[in-house]
């Protein structure tokens, strides 16, 4: 396959009809070994593939040991193979995700050039190079945040904006609420790392979206250290009152 916005939208999809399979063969399983069972099958299952299609490139995944050739990579696929392992272990919610990104080499940075997020249980998968604008919202900005630890800055924002909250699981479905118009604003702050963003962010920045730092500074990948802590993405005409929260 030629095309890497196809090759990433394809893997996420594929990767996540696969996750489908693992939960309904554990559906009885503990939780526990349903979360194993996904991360390892869906990790070799992407490995496998982009080792036969892309054998010249790199690969970060969460899953996957981290060999440090992708610093000096041209090109490195940036994957989470399961994104919200708890939301994916309880039987019956949808907002778990796949990853699927790809960054690529210019001059002495690099950039998002690709990317796919699945929503294996909601039956969909956002992809670039085409991803049409969300949908204007109903009223009030409604702020997604963790169902289980929303941070205080994601609060905060909430109050300043007069909005409401909206609790998810995986930060791929977060991101991807934004994009559906299902939400306005998604701040994170308190530990990623670029598997669990790069993905969802080239899908929301292929839809018109503003996607930063907390402190407004570009999100820079495949760097020596892949934690990336903290994240915006939202509706642009909503970044610079979002910005006097968090950056302030």
């Amino acid at each position: 396959m030629t095309d890497d916005h196809a090759l990433a939208a394809q893997l996420a999809t594929e990767a996540g009809e696969l996750l489908l399979d693992v939960r309904s063969e554990l559906a009885g399983a503990p939780a526990e070994e349903r979360k194993a069972a996904g991360d390892k099958r869906s990790h070799d299952f992407l490995l496998a593939v982009l080792t036969a299609e892309r054998p010249d490139d790199a690969v970060l995944s969460e899953e996957g040991v981290d060999d440090p050739v992708r610093l000096s990579a041209r090109r490195v696929w940036i994957v989470d193979p399961l994104d919200g392992t708890r939301e994916f272990s309880e039987l019956g919610r949808t907002d778990w995700a796949v990853h699927v990104a790809l960054w690529e080499r210019n001059g002495s940075s690099g950039e998002l050039v690709a990317g796919a997020v699945a929503l294996p249980a909601q039956g969909a998968t956002l992809a670039t190079p085409t991803v049409p604008a969300p949908p204007a919202g109903p009223g009030a900005p409604r702020v997604v945040v963790s169902r289980t630890r929303p941070p205080a800055v994601a609060l905060a924002v909430k109050e300043a904006l007069g909005g409401t909250l909206i609790e998810m699981g995986s930060a791929g479905a977060k991101v991807a609420s934004v994009v559906q118009g299902l939400a306005d604003v998604y701040v994170h702050a308190g530990g990623q790392y670029e598997w669990d963003s790069a993905a969802p962010v080239a899908v929301a920045r292929a839809a018109g979206l503003h996607t930063s730092r907390i402190d407004g500074s570009p999100l820079v990948y495949n760097r020596r250290d892949p934690l990336l802590p903290d994240l915006i993405v939202c509706r642009p005409e909503l970044a610079e009152a979002v910005l006097a929260v968090t950056a302030g």
